[in-house]
């Protein structure tokens, strides 16, 4: 499988910022060809690296006023290595988290899915119960809404179903995690968020709004919500999004069924 992605970002900064970037593709892969350049009204920009212990990797950027644009490109032959479960993830993938508000939706959950143990077929059943709950609608939600928030608009976007699917299955007892992703398929082209299930032994992809192959995806980020896994973060200062485009092209797009376990790779 030969993969190609690429992010351009446009930055309009007008306070000195400390920004973080997750735009590269994880550790999980080895790239055949790699580039990240960040300029700052033409001149570069010196940025340091730093990966998280799920294989984000960061780049960190201290950027003056001015127009900031960020490039990135990678292609990629073949499949990445598998991630695996370790055992704190195991345990913090099952707890409430900023946007994952499992307490509160634990009695959703259960009468939602009740007599369904953890399994393959929660999975399912979740990835089609939110599919089919929610509306797909490009800013309908704030960037601060949670899964509460989201089932109760009955509406949203990738990361709102991604936060749903996750809430839902942490209240069944399943460790479940939020990742950020290149998707070869979706249309219209951006970054893409989908769940992923600690089930049979591996991380399996859960993507209630089917606008993609699971097969063909590219890890970026992973964490407990949208917190860990966005593709800018202005620690400092001020920086606003002036544009992005994002492309994710693979050789053969896959013909996704939703009845199987599918993992990131």
């Amino acid at each position: 499988m030969q993969r190609d992605v690429t992010a351009h970002l446009e930055l309009t900064v007008t306070e000195p910022a400390d920004l973080v970037v997750a735009i590269a593709v994880s550790a999980d892969y080895e790239p055949d060809q790699e580039t990240f350049t960040a300029l700052l009204d033409g001149s570069p920009v010196d940025g340091s690296d730093f990966t998280d212990h799920n294989g984000t990797r960061f780049r960190r950027l201290q950027a003056g006023v001015g127009s900031l644009v960020i490039d990135y490109h990678a292609h990629i032959s073949g499949e990445g290595s598998e991630t695996i479960g370790i055992p704190y993830d195991l345990f913090s993938f099952r707890l409430p988290s900023r946007y994952v508000e499992s307490d509160v939706l634990s009695p959703t959950a259960a009468a939602e899915f009740a007599g369904i143990e953890p399994g393959p077929e929660l999975l399912a059943a979740v990835s089609s119960w939110v599919g089919t709950q929610l509306s797909y609608v490009p800013g309908a939600s704030d960037p601060t809404d949670g899964a509460v928030q989201t089932l109760l608009a009955r509406q949203g976007v990738c990361r709102d179903y991604a936060h749903l699917c996750a809430a839902l299955l942490r209240a069944r007892g399943v460790a479940a995690r939020v990742a950020a992703v290149y998707a070869p398929g979706l249309a219209p082209m951006e970054f893409h968020a989908v769940t992923e299930a600690w089930i049979d032994g591996a991380w399996r992809v859960v993507d209630a709004t089917a606008l993609a192959p699971r097969q063909n995806l590219v890890r970026i980020a992973t964490g407990r919500d949208a917190a860990d896994t966005a593709f800018l973060t202005v620690l400092s200062g001020r920086a606003d999004l002036a544009a992005i485009e994002v492309t994710a092209v693979v050789d053969e797009l896959a013909r996704d069924d939703v009845t199987q376990l599918v993992s990131i790779h």
